[in-house]
């Protein structure tokens, strides 16, 4: 019986052996689809959701980032945020342009370097877009074109080499974050807020009234922004998984029910529901998954929904006119709300949501029992390497064997000039008479 592969399933030198052309493609479409969320979704959005005055400067903003980015993305920032280690907090800086590194296996997945550094550059364009939202209505657009190669060197690289790469410190530390909620959102909701902070506020007209000049088309690029999530959580596993199937539909529930949780607080304080309060609300479901999309079940997305509908919008709408430091901050579009609050709320949630079993299936751990059969047994002496008592209490059969015991005592070394009578040679059993 023929047990080859079909023609367009055989490696070759364009697809070898390692790569899945299935994962591959998924990758490649993901990548895709996040960048639609900035190139064109938050172009639309943010034009449309300003003052008829501030639109082209608006756009202009977020494209700008966009493709600065990926000049210094594939310049220095992708080998900063995943590649050698140079602190633990940071990557050596190198270029990612030769054929040799963009075709080689990716650090994870099955599929090439050229098609991570892709899918990366997508959240890497995305933050300091969001960050440009607290920005809007008054941002000099020479110091913009300065702020985000600098911001993006010195601050994001930082972030996702800490938190995404298998070298960076709190990766080791088991920290979890799905798809960016602290990479992304909450560093660009704190960024957004101190930048704000620094650059001052908008016109004491344009505080008082800023309207948006196309709510339709605001709406349009927040749909955009929204479908393009899929990509966002969808492509975090680095594989066509059922985590993967798992975080797409958890997005989308807990972007839903956060939407309907907003616009119902509306309607019952104001009597109206609100576009904006749609947009606002949309945003803080899909910021709040993000972190823990594909290691929840689907009905901790709606509670997340929930949480994420209704306290963002306390502090934006309660907190903010009575906390003096949120009164003073001119944040355009309230990116410290949507998205320091609610990226905040999610790797919190996360924390309470996570299942152990879709954890392992994510991070594929084939040893992620906390304990063995063997500790369980044993107990102290397995654990610690000490145990309690020297003498058993039990009946006369039991005994205790010092000279088992895993750790020995601080005086127990072949040089000590007084060793203790607990020795590495020694087998004294002390049984009970």
């Amino acid at each position: 019986m023929d047990h080859q592969l079909p023609p367009n399933l055989r490696p070759d030198e364009s697809s070898p052996e390692w790569m899945n052309k299935g994962d591959n493609a998924w990758q490649l479409t993901a990548a895709t689809l996040v960048a639609l969320q900035s190139m064109p979704g938050l172009v639309i959005l943010y034009g449309g959701m300003v003052k008829k005055k501030w639109a082209i400067n608006s756009s202009l903003t977020a494209v700008y980032a966009f493709a600065a980015t990926l000049i210094c993305w594939m310049g220095w920032g992708y080998r900063m945020a995943f590649g050698d280690k140079l602190v633990p907090f940071w990557g050596k800086p190198a270029v990612a342009l030769d054929d040799n590194f963009l075709l080689g296996q990716a650090f994870i997945g099955y599929f090439p370097t050229a098609t991570m550094v892709w899918f990366q550059f997508g959240f890497a364009a995305i933050t300091p877009v969001l960050i440009g939202g607290a920005l809007l209505g008054r941002m000099n657009f020479v110091a913009w074109m300065m702020f985000v190669p600098l911001w993006h060197t010195f601050c994001y690289t930082v972030g996702a080499f800490s938190v995404w790469s298998p070298k960076g410190w709190l990766a080791t530390m088991g920290v979890i974050d799905f798809a960016g909620g602290f990479v992304i959102h909450l560093s660009s909701g704190v960024a957004g807020f101190t930048a704000a902070y620094w650059v001052g506020p908008r016109s004491i007209k344009d505080r008082e009234r800023f309207p948006p000049n196309n709510i339709l088309m605001m709406l349009a690029g927040a749909g955009l922004v929204w479908m393009g999530w899929t990509g966002f959580n969808g492509g975090a596993p680095y594989a066509t998984s059922t985590i993967a199937s798992l975080a797409v539909i958890n997005t989308h529930v807990c972007a839903a029910t956060s939407l309907v949780t907003w616009l119902l607080l509306d309607i019952y304080v104001s009597g109206k529901p609100s576009a904006l309060g749609v947009v606002n609300g949309l945003i803080t479901g899909l910021v709040c998954i993000t972190p823990a999309a594909g290691v929840v079940q689907c009905w901790a997305a709606i509670l997340m929904g929930l949480i994420s509908g209704s306290l963002p919008w306390y502090t934006l709408m309660v907190l903010n006119n009575k906390m003096r430091l949120l009164r003073h901050v001119d944040d355009t579009f309230a990116i410290f709300h949507t998205h320091a609050v609610a990226g905040s709320l999610g790797g919190i949630l996360t924390g309470f949501f996570a299942v152990p079993k879709l954890s392992r299936l994510f991070y594929m751990v084939p040893d992620w029992d906390k304990l063995s059969e063997e500790e369980l047994q044993v107990g102290d002496d397995e654990v610690h390497g000490e145990v309690a008592y020297a003498l058993s209490s039990g009946d006369g059969t039991d005994h205790h064997s010092f000279g088992n015991a895993k750790v020995n005592s601080m005086y127990d070394h072949e040089d000590d000039e007084y060793p203790s009578v607990i020795s590495k040679t020694s087998s004294y059993e002390l049984y009970r008479v």
